[in-house]
């Protein structure tokens, strides 16, 4: 058990810390968002409060690109960091009224003091994985301004003159060639970084001699799952993307349909979803096919069938990986 807990408050420009030592809050102080200002502070606070290092717990909201400076602090202070879901922690405290970044650093303080004993410690990505999800966000981004940008050709025409429309057309075909020139050199980018790694080259090519799984999918997969190294399995993957469908039923008047839940990551989902629609409708043959007609024959709803395709996706992709095999649709018992 730890002697002090850090609850952190993690803004773009500044950090909000509160040290606190089991009931007692011991410190409050605010540094800015920056490598070297948060080691300063972690250093004199602690040499302030008598403490060691290995002797503190550090918790904050997982707030995207804004950990950095901290997750590089406590690295090279060989601090004990925990990165937990904001929303995790938000439920935690119950009902509660008004916030702050003060107060929020004490409730992050509180809650890393009550739960401790489910503390995971943080660990910085492989480079290779940092930079292939970076480029991956800054492809996003892209493409959905292209999606705008191509609306405003699509829409628009038959609204506006001829030669308005003329010129119109003219700027954002510009614009579009710019994006996708930019597009294509992200890829080119990836495509680097996975060709210079002999594991990451072994696992694209694994992933993509499955059925349905093309470059995006085995990319994404590599990048989110950390080289299949963040998910203990492939049913912990399917929760995380949306896969799992969950019942909620209470005493004899709430009996709902098993959903799938909105917590989830809506990326990889779509990706797996667009993956499922092609396997089971767009590929002459098959058995993705053969499972999606013969269910749908007998009354499933469409969207079942193909969650569960997508399900069947992953579970493949996981296999192959752990086996080290491309996947074969004949069937070789071990025995």
């Amino acid at each position: 058990m730890k002697k002090i807990y850090v609850g952190i408050d993690i803004s773009k420009e500044k950090c909000n810390l509160c040290y606190r030592s089991g009931l007692e809050i011991v410190r409050e102080e605010e540094c800015s968002n920056d490598v070297k200002a948060l080691k300063k502070a972690f250093k004199s606070t602690l040499k302030t409060l008598g403490t060691a290092m290995d002797e503190v717990l550090i918790c904050a909201e997982y707030t995207g690109r804004y950990i950095y400076p901290l997750t590089v602090a406590c690295q090279e202070l060989d601090l004990f960091l925990w990165l937990d879901d904001p929303t995790r922690i938000k439920n935690s405290m119950g009902l509660t009224r008004g916030k702050n970044d003060r107060i929020d650093a004490v409730r992050i303080a509180e809650y890393a003091y009550r739960y401790n004993d489910k503390a995971v410690r943080y660990a910085i990505a492989d480079e290779a994985f940092v930079s292939m999800k970076n480029l991956l966000s800054d492809r996003e981004f892209l493409l959905i301004d292209k999606k705008r940008y191509q609306s405003q050709l699509t829409d628009q025409k038959k609204y506006m003159a001829p030669g308005d429309f003329k010129h119109k057309s003219s700027r954002w075909k510009k614009v579009l060639k710019a994006i996708d020139d930019q597009i294509a050199a992200i890829d080119a980018e990836i495509e680097n970084i996975i060709d210079s790694d002999p594991i990451l080259t072994r696992q694209k090519e694994l992933l993509k001699s499955i059925d349905g799984i093309g470059d995006r999918i085995a990319i994404n997969m590599i990048a989110i799952t950390g080289g299949f190294t963040r998910f203990k399995d492939a049913r912990h993957f399917c929760s995380f993307a949306g896969l799992t469908p969950y019942k909620y039923d209470s005493g004899t008047s709430v009996r709902s349909k098993a959903k799938t839940s909105k917590r989830s990551n809506q990326t990889m989902k779509a990706l797996l979803h667009l993956a499922a629609v092609s396997a089971a409708t767009h590929m002459k043959d098959g058995e993705y096919r053969d499972y999606f007609e013969r269910k749908t024959k007998e009354g499933k709803h469409v969207m079942c069938v193909l969650n569960v395709i997508r399900a069947k996706l992953v579970h493949r992709m996981f296999s192959v990986i752990r086996r080290n095999k491309e996947y074969t649709k004949q069937y070789n018992p071990a025995c």
